[in-house]
């Protein structure tokens, strides 16, 4: 297998150079027209022939075919969005475009990718094909690039048989990988209640139905779904992020929208948060003399690991770093992650890589750290090498 070793010096000094160009210009959702031009670039710049573009409006996937012979193709995915953050890095590189932001690292991500298209193309010692899927609009709620691409039929386009993918971790040390098999990540689903009143003025509040004051309780209200209705060895968040309601000091609305989030670990859970949110939210607001509206919308799916994939990726990190540097029992994040598609569509994994001390993933002092660049080109290329091997 091949050293981290490999990928510093030239390698890592100009996948640092894309990466720091990528973060000076980020891009959103499926408007990622100038990054995915430049992948397109250099992906040809590496002798890379196979390269179809406008996947999902701007994803692409390249082939690049092994010099062992006849093989399957496993597919590597990187993600090429920024969020709409104003930076706070004060990095030299930070980005040009006022509002947004490269703040969860898909810089880092599609140089690391283009990291190892480079290498791999330069080598080609392996049997089969690499499949190099560059994704779009991974922040972005349905549908996302993900679910856009695997609509849009590259896993049968492309004849991949296994699918891989890669996030940074802040927090966990550099050139440490963590993984595990099964869930990894949560699902997302996402609800929007109107609470309907009746409105007046603040002075003669008996003379309305508050529907500020029946949102405070339906708030309250789900705080106990999780805390008395379900299994404490089981794993449920639903948090209220949003209420919206009157913008004057002396008016009692008519209406508040309340919207939230649930993250769990199986389905079944989002049914029970789906019926019961609606139960209590309905509930209290009749008993008060209101009414609600309810929107349920199941976002993402579980990320789920699957055996053979787990281990593989396993092997190819330990092969890297070696065995005390791939924590294969990683704790399960209730985060959401696109990339869930992929994986119920084929069999796969999807694992992390240490990004150092740095803050956290959405944070407008977050910075890809760019001492991990030859890990995650390795790790690439040595799950390539286990893989498709000759």
């Amino acid at each position: 297998m091949t050293s981290v070793e490999t990928f510093r010096g030239d390698l890592q000094r100009e996948a640092t150079e894309w990466r720091r160009y990528l973060h000076e210009n980020p891009e959103l959702d499926y408007r990622v027209d100038n990054t995915a031009k430049f992948v397109t670039e250099k992906l040809a710049s590496f002798g890379i022939n196979h390269i179809e573009t406008g996947i999902a409006e701007t994803g692409i996937v390249a082939l690049i075919q092994g010099e062992g012979g006849d093989g399957p193709t496993i597919g590597l995915r990187a993600d090429m969005d920024a969020l709409p953050i104003i930076e706070a890095s004060n990095k030299p590189w930070s980005s040009k475009i006022p509002g947004n932001m490269h703040a969860c690292g898909h810089d880092g991500h599609t140089a690391m990718l283009l990291g190892a298209a480079k290498y791999l193309a330069s080598t080609r010692k392996f049997k089969g094909s690499v499949a190099l899927i560059f994704q779009p609009a991974e922040e972005v709620e349905l549908p996302s690039g993900g679910l856009r691409m695997v609509q849009e039929g590259i896993m049968d386009r492309f004849d991949i048989s296994q699918v891989f993918g890669m996030h940074n971790q802040p927090g966990m040390e550099i050139g440490k990988f963590g993984i595990c098999d099964g869930p990894i990540m949560g699902s997302q689903d996402d609800f929007d209640i109107v609470v309907k009143g009746k409105g007046g003025h603040a002075a003669g509040p008996h003379r309305t139905i508050d529907p500020v004051v029946i949102a405070a309780q339906i708030i309250i209200g789900l705080q106990t779904l999780v805390s008395r209705k379900t299994d404490p060895r089981e794993s449920l968040v639903i948090s209220v992020t949003k209420l919206n309601a009157s913008r004057a000091y002396n008016i009692i609305p008519d209406q508040v929208e309340i919207a939230g989030t649930v993250r769990t670990l199986a389905s079944g859970l989002q049914d029970f948060a789906e019926r019961e949110i609606l139960a209590s939210a309905q509930g209290i607001a009749r008993g008060f003399g209101g009414d609600v509206e309810f929107k349920y919308r199941r976002s993402v799916p579980v990320t789920f690991n699957h055996p053979e994939g787990t281990n593989l990726a396993i092997t190819a990190a330990r092969n890297l770093v070696g065995p005390a540097s791939v924590d294969d029992k990683i704790s399960v994040s209730m985060g959401a992650e696109d990339f869930a598609y992929m994986l119920e569509a084929r069999p796969g994994a999807f694992i992390y890589l240490g990004n150092g001390p740095t803050a956290s993933v959405h944070h407008p002092a977050y910075d890809f750290n760019d001492k991990a660049l030859p890990y995650g080109i390795g790790y690439w290329v040595n799950l390539v090498e286990t893989v498709l091997g000759v």
